[in-house]
């Protein structure tokens, strides 16, 4: 199997999230060996340096229900600008957060690209949280809760139409795996969205080989490809305890591992970002070295 050419695209963005910390999970993850790794798979790795980003302590918090919107906008804005760039020169942009709220200016950046064309691009969302908030429901005013609903349309216009279009992705090839914690006011968005989510009882009761398979097919429909945005705290905390939101009740390793060979399988991956290391609640840089794992599972690694 042909491995990609990937570039490597650090956000190290800490303005949507509650807890302080998640920025330095772009260093945490590059220490544990991300190029080499993947150096060693046969993935042919550029690695583009960092996003530079603004410093919530030199930053106006701004609006209480979307704090420091203006700056995650224009962020997430040179984000999308880097990753289409990489996408247009033949590579697999594989972003490094930094909260989740990088998500939006990644999947920008993707949908734009495949704009030109005329493609469609899927959504394959791993995470603990739906991440459909609006300014609206949010009870926290924290964007890293908000970025799923952006790039199907809902939210803040500075965020919604990065790149002049929205919604980025046809909710009906979303698809939201692992879910556990969801808002009360977040609940009909996720109901009432198109996407089709995936909870912790889903595959506590069907498996995380069906629940996959069911959830690839929904990305894959009708589309050029897929993007995978792999929240680090859709893995349990005992495994993974260095994340920006810890819940318990989440995927155990194999789990994990499972998803992203199955993602691996399709060969239709065009875009992945890992986000939400948090190297100062973890042990040893254990959960960064979980994500390099899961990347290397998603790039094609196999047991044999």
């Amino acid at each position: 199997m042909s491995k990609p050419r990937i570039a490597v695209i650090g956000a190290p963005l800490d303005l949507g999230a509650g807890r302080r910390g998640v920025d330095m999970g772009v260093s945490a993850i590059r220490f544990a060996n991300l190029g080499q790794r993947l150096s060693e798979l046969g993935c042919a790795v550029e690695d583009l340096g960092n996003l530079v980003v603004e410093q919530p302590e030199r930053a106006p918090v701004g609006p209480r229900n979307a704090r420091f919107l203006p700056q995650i906008a224009s962020a997430c804005a040179r984000l999308a600008e880097i990753v289409d760039a990489a996408a247009r020169a033949g590579k697999l942009p594989l972003v490094l957060g930094g909260d989740h709220s990088v998500a939006i200016g990644t999947v920008a950046g993707m949908a734009r690209h495949l704009r030109r064309t005329k493609q469609r691009l899927g959504l394959l969302w791993v995470d603990a949280h739906p991440d459909m908030n609006t300014p609206e429901t949010s009870s926290s005013g924290n964007v890293h809760g908000m970025p799923l609903a952006c790039s199907i349309g809902l939210g803040p216009r500075k965020l919604t139409h990065l790149c002049g279009f929205a919604p980025k992705v046809d909710p009906a090839n979303v698809a939201l795996v692992g879910i556990r914690d969801v808002d009360a006011l977040e609940k009909p968005h996720v109901r009432n969205s198109g996407v089709r989510a995936f909870t912790m009882r889903d595959i506590d009761e069907r498996g995380m080989r069906a629940v996959m398979a069911e959830a690839l097919e929904i990305v894959c429909a009708g589309t050029a490809g897929f993007h995978v945005s792999l929240d680090l705290d859709s893995v349990d905390p005992e495994i993974a305890p260095g994340v920006g939101t810890p819940v318990r009740g989440g995927l155990n390793y194999r789990e994990a591992h499972l998803a992203m060979e199955m993602v691996g399988d399709t060969r239709r991956m065009l875009s992945m970002e890992v986000v939400e290391v948090n190297p100062i609640i973890d042990e040893a840089n254990r959960t960064a070295v979980l994500a390099v794992e899961l990347v290397l599972s998603a790039m094609g690694k196999r047991i044999l």
